[in-house]
C-alpha cells in the first residue's frame, strides 16, 4: 500500500493494522473519537494562550482561544471583540 505523504514514515504493515481498526470501528465510536480529538486540539490551543497570557482569566483565555480559530470579522460579530484591537477581552482595560 502506498502511503499518503503525511504517513510516509509509517511502516506499511502498521498502516494496514491502523486502517483495519478504523474500518471495524462502529460509527458512534468514530464520532466519539473525532470529538475527543477536537477537545484535545482546543485544550492545546488554550494551553498556548495561557503560556502567552499568564495573567489571563478564563474569559480572556476563551476569547483568545476562539480568536485563533475564527476570523476577526466573526469574532466581532459573535463576541463583540476585535482580536486585532487593543481592548482586553476580560474588560479589565
Amino acid at each position: 500500500m502506498k502511503h499518503p505523504q503525511p504517513y510516509s514514515d509509517t511502516d506499511p504493515r502498521a498502516m494496514e493494522v491502523w486502517l483495519d481498526l478504523l474500518r471495524r470501528m462502529p460509527p458512534g465510536k468514530k464520532i466519539e473519537s473525532v470529538f475527543a480529538l477536537s477537545r484535545m486540539a482546543i485544550q492545546f490551543s488554550e494551553a498556548g494562550v495561557r503560556m502567552d497570557y499568564p495573567e489571563a482569566d478564563e474569559r480572556e483565555v476563551f476569547f483568545r482561544t476562539a480568536a485563533r480559530r475564527l476570523s476577526p470579522d466573526l469574532m466581532i460579530r459573535a463576541y463583540g471583540w476585535d482580536p486585532n484591537g487593543n481592548e482586553d477581552p476580560s474588560g479589565r482595560l
